[in-house]
């Protein structure tokens, strides 16, 4: 009977400092490493990609939000318009409509999206890029395609009083291209390209 105490205080003992070491090991040590290793060797992402405008956080270049007028959910001229989102941007509730690619529904959103950024852009329906009238998955995608914003010059330079060159200028600029030259597609950061807009359209 002793020996059998014994023994279970002996194991008990010995899975108690295995709970201590483990605790202190995975719930300090570790994350205390991979947070230094994150902020000296990614500091800008590992704080969340946050962008900067004339000294204030206006955004962070991983998350999109919306360009409406002030007050209103009406897309503003003056700005490049991102994709659209289920959520309004809210990084609380990412998530794409959920509709398959062949619902009623869907399809209906698509084409009246469709028409309505061909007419607030002025181009035809044919040039609107899926992109236009597709949300993300996450619903809160920072980045459209070169395509998107191309069509979206002629209307951002007449309401902010700059040339046609002056702004397809300023999207060249922005648009990254693919990562290591062949994963993913050519992109331009909606947040960073309207912050150049800004600076551009006060001088």
């Amino acid at each position: 009977m002793n020996n059998s105490v014994t023994n279970t205080a002996r194991m008990l003992w010995a899975a108690l400092r295995m709970l201590l070491v483990l605790t202190v090991v995975t719930g300090i040590l570790y994350p205390l490493v991979v947070t230094g290793i994150g902020q000296l060797a990614f500091h800008d992402k590992a704080n969340g990609s946050i962008v900067k405008a004339d000294g204030k956080e206006v955004g962070s270049k991983l998350i999109g939000q919306s360009w409406n007028i002030k007050g209103t959910n009406k897309p503003d001229p003056k700005w490049f318009q991102g994709r659209p989102s289920n959520s309004d941007y809210d990084p609380l509730a990412t998530g794409s409509s959920q509709l398959s690619a062949g619902n009623p529904e869907l399809v209906n959103m698509v084409k009246a999206a469709k028409k309505q950024v061909a007419e607030f852009n002025g181009v035809p329906e044919s040039e609107v890029p899926a992109d236009a009238v597709t949300g993300s998955a996450s619903a809160i995608d920072p980045d459209i395609s070169p395509d998107y914003a191309d069509i979206q010059v002629k209307r951002v330079a007449e309401a902010n009083g700059l040339t046609v060159t002056q702004v397809e200028k300023l999207v060249k600029d922005h648009t990254d291209g693919r990562a290591l030259g062949f994963m993913g597609e050519p992109r331009v950061n909606v947040l960073e390209l309207n912050i150049a807009l800004k600076e551009l359209a006060d001088h």
